[in-house]
């Protein structure tokens, strides 16, 4: 696949030590069955410790979550 054809695919990337990354067209539909924010990139927890679940808020980083 050239570069040009991905642009309009979702893209989900697991980051080592960290969240993972939702990236291109997509939404989320929240257990209210509201759809959340979803512009842009966006990053979910991984680690079970955000407060801001679904959503990472850098507590990986404050709780040593390794791989």
């Amino acid at each position: 696949m050239k570069p040009d054809e991905r642009k309009d695919l979702t893209e989900i990337t697991v980051i080592r030590h960290g969240p993972i990354k939702i990236s291109g067209d997509f939404i989320i539909t929240g257990m209210d069955q509201e759809i959340m924010n979803t512009e842009g990139d966006i990053f979910l927890c991984r680690c079970g410790g955000s407060e801001k679940k679904p959503f990472c808020d850098g507590t990986h980083r404050k709780i040593g979550v390794r791989d």
